[in-house]
């Protein structure tokens, strides 16, 4: 088991890192099994949060009205997972948006990962859901705010430790961090015009909004001219 790592979880508009954003990242540092540092952030999306999600996680398009961009709230969970290995449930899926994030930026984002839900899958072959609700109640886990990133985060780094504690000697290869690998589609500058389009849209609606000409892709412009004209309908 390891004793050193990072656990978390991200909430996301959606299910796609090239067409969604990210809304929250949560995430816990463990040092010698004890839990020294915590991330808890939401970003503000260039989409604005669909019913269905704000049903499904609780939050709102008002709670993330004021939230630094994604961009901005990723390079500081950059700075937060450091050389760590990365544990999730379905870790890959979180993984996928924080390197898209980062890779747009011109960062580097290579890790390793255990997976909760990839050994579930293995040892637990007779249960019919291997969610993270479903094996927190099978476990006993307790789990207040359920699709909230940092307590889901927390939830996963406890069954973890379950898993680890019942299976990881009889099946330890399925334990070993793996490399995890996720190359995320060629990222297209915005275009001049899309960026002459946004000046134009702030300066004409007089809104404020976080976003940088040089660093902006050609689908988060996309997404941000749909936000600024829809708020303003």
């Amino acid at each position: 088991m390891l004793k050193s790592y990072i656990a978390f979880d991200l909430e996301t508009t959606g299910l796609d890192p090239t067409k969604n954003d990210i809304i929250e990242i949560g995430a816990l540092k463990v040092r010698d099994g004890k839990v020294q540092e915590r991330f808890m952030e939401f970003a503000c999306p260039l989409e604005r949060i669909s019913p269905t999600i704000e049903n499904l996680t609780g939050i709102s398009n008002e709670m993330v009205s004021n939230a630094r961009c994604s961009q901005d709230v990723v390079r500081d969970f950059l700075d937060f997972c450091e050389d760590d290995i990365l544990v999730g449930h379905n870790v890959i899926f979180d993984y996928s948006f924080v390197k898209m994030k980062a890779t747009a930026q011109g960062l580097s984002f290579e890790k390793s990962g255990i997976d909760t839900l990839k050994i579930a899958r293995k040892v637990h072959k007779d249960l019919s859901s291997k969610s993270l609700e479903s094996l927190c109640e099978y476990y006993g886990i307790e789990n207040k705010s359920a699709h909230r990133a940092y307590f889901d985060a927390l939830a996963t780094a406890k069954l973890y430790h379950m898993l680890a504690h019942y299976f990881e000697e009889k099946d330890p290869k399925v334990f070993k961090p793996q490399m995890l690998m996720y190359r995320p589609k060629k990222i297209l500058p915005a275009t001049p015009k899309q960026i002459e389009f946004i000046t134009r849209l702030i300066q004409e609606h007089e809104v404020e909004v976080e976003w940088d000409p040089a660093t902006i892709t050609k689908n988060d412009a996309s997404r941000l001219i749909d936000k600024i004209l829809k708020n303003q309908s």
